[in-house]
């Protein structure tokens, strides 16, 4: 049986489909034991989304051709577009949600951005609750990681997914010398985080339920909560500090933690250059917050002050979106500061969004080296990071990413201020969706349910955009990807 050019990119898609229905049984238990009433709504779910990865599924079943470089791309893509809509199916049915809100919704849960178009969480069905955490938190290292650690059947062998599926700029690198290895190695550190994540906001006084809920979201760097009110509702000093220990451990590079513990020592977060820049960088961007909120007498104690910017800073900073103050509504242009640090996200190989922060040291580093160039032509001025010269791919793949993120982000930006005919508004979205931040400001500041379909759609691609770092993506635009 001839099976055509992309019969195991579709196989993969089947298989991945099959195993994320399983995803729904979690949800649906919760629905039967709490009798909720979305326990049909789930059972229907998890057969569709499975019956529908079946079909896709067996046409191709034995594809077995090994994948190309190019391949990995499409994979990537096709699983995310898959599963975002397969996730998107319990939304309409047990929140009879528009299409558009049930995909952006289920987009913005998987690529861990935590823009949410409901309101009422704290009455919502507890079954949706716990499908909404556990979207970012299958999310946050990846689906296709998950598929490659854990379904040896899709046969994906060699870095080819990992290379497109990866964050940052440096790809070459991995932890174990296969790629399945790897995966299971930054699983077990990601489960162990949250497992000792939810221990710790148990303690400090979160239910269980809430605990291992905020767990999800806190060690995927995501953002959504339980409750309207996000980690505000709690009102405790002592669990703002613990989400941003957690938050900030979540944002480091995971092939960091893997070193440490494989070699016993924490002299391998010490010696990171990236590392040093990012905390250098909370730190600053924490206590000018918290001068700028003193000086506004949002805040009467400067430790108060202290306490509600260093939560926002980290949390913007790393695209994780949580909130314990309405910061949309803070004077000045604080609110729009928040947005743009969003930009910096956390360091490559977490599961924040943004820039990353080896991305702006680069750009930096780059930026002085052609000023040094400009001074002394004939200058050898060699990039280096950590001690260690990069070639001049990296310093272009650097420059190519910048280049194509500013010219997406101007023209999303161009769009929705047409759709949305307010330009605070169409700015903080697109920097909010291609960041995977989560908050906005204007109309969509408390949530992004006022915006029009038009908007939900687009700002569904730019998550997607921004959570597959642009070239995954744009490449499949280019007229070249589909010539053979």
């Amino acid at each position: 049986m001839r099976h055509h050019l992309y019969a195991p990119v579709q196989r993969i898609v089947g298989v991945l489909l099959m195993f994320t229905s399983l995803g729904f049984f979690p949800p649906l238990l919760f629905a039967f034991f709490g009798q909720d009433g979305a326990a049909t709504a789930f059972l229907v779910s998890l057969l569709g989304v499975a019956a529908t990865g079946w079909m896709v599924y067996w046409p191709v079943r034995q594809a077995n051709r090994d994948l190309r470089i190019s391949d990995g791309f499409l994979v990537v893509v096709a699983c995310w577009g898959a599963v975002c809509l397969a996730g998107s199916v319990p939304f309409i049915l047990v929140l009879d949600a528009s299409f558009a809100d049930a995909v952006f919704e289920s987009t913005s849960g998987i690529t861990t951005t935590g823009a949410t178009v409901f309101s009422g969480l704290d009455q919502m069905p507890i079954s949706i609750l716990w499908y909404r955490q556990q979207l970012q938190w299958m999310g946050g290292l990846g689906i296709i990681v998950l598929a490659v650690a854990i379904l040896p059947m899709l046969r994906v062998g060699g870095m080819q997914v990992y290379k497109a599926e990866a964050t940052g700029p440096v790809k070459e690198s991995r932890l174990t010398p296969r790629v399945a290895e790897t995966a299971k190695a930054l699983w077990a550190i990601y489960i162990g985080l949250t497992a000792v994540c939810a221990a710790a906001f148990w303690a400090a006084g979160m239910s269980l339920f809430d605990a291992v809920a905020h767990s999800f979201s806190t060690i995927s760097t995501a953002g959504f909560s339980t409750h309207d009110a996000s980690i505000g509702h709690f009102d405790s000093a002592l669990i703002d500090w613990l989400v941003v220990f957690f938050v900030f451990v979540a944002s480091l590079n995971f092939a960091l933690h893997y070193l440490a513990l494989r070699r016993a020592t924490a002299q391998v977060y010490l010696r990171d250059p990236e590392l040093k820049l990012f905390a250098g960088l909370l730190v600053v961007i924490s206590l000018l917050i918290t001068v700028l909120l003193w000086q506004h007498d949002i805040h009467q104690s400067f430790w108060s002050a202290l306490r509600y910017a260093t939560f926002q800073a980290v949390s913007y900073t790393t695209t994780t979106g949580f909130a314990t103050a309405d910061v949309y509504l803070w004077p000045g242009t604080l609110p729009l500061l928040m947005i743009l640090i969003s930009g910096l996200g956390g360091c490559a190989g977490a599961t924040t969004g943004g820039f990353k922060i080896i991305r702006v040291y680069l750009l930096t580093k780059q930026g002085l080296r052609e000023l040094q160039r400009l001074i002394h032509p004939r200058a050898v001025v060699p990039l280096k990071f950590g001690g260690r010269t990069l070639n001049q791919e990296v310093a272009n793949a650097v420059w190519g990413f910048v280049s194509l993120y500013i010219l997406c982000i101007v023209i999303l930006t161009l769009i929705v201020s047409g759709l949305e005919q307010d330009l605070v508004t169409a700015v903080s979205v697109v920097f909010s969706a291609m960041n995977n931040l989560g908050p906005a400001l204007g109309e969509a500041g408390a949530n992004w349910g006022p915006l029009g379909d038009a908007t939900k759609w687009l700002m569904s691609f730019a998550m997607l955009l921004g959570r597959l770092e642009i070239f995954t993506i744009l490449v499949l635009l280019t007229p070249s990807y589909w010539k053979h």
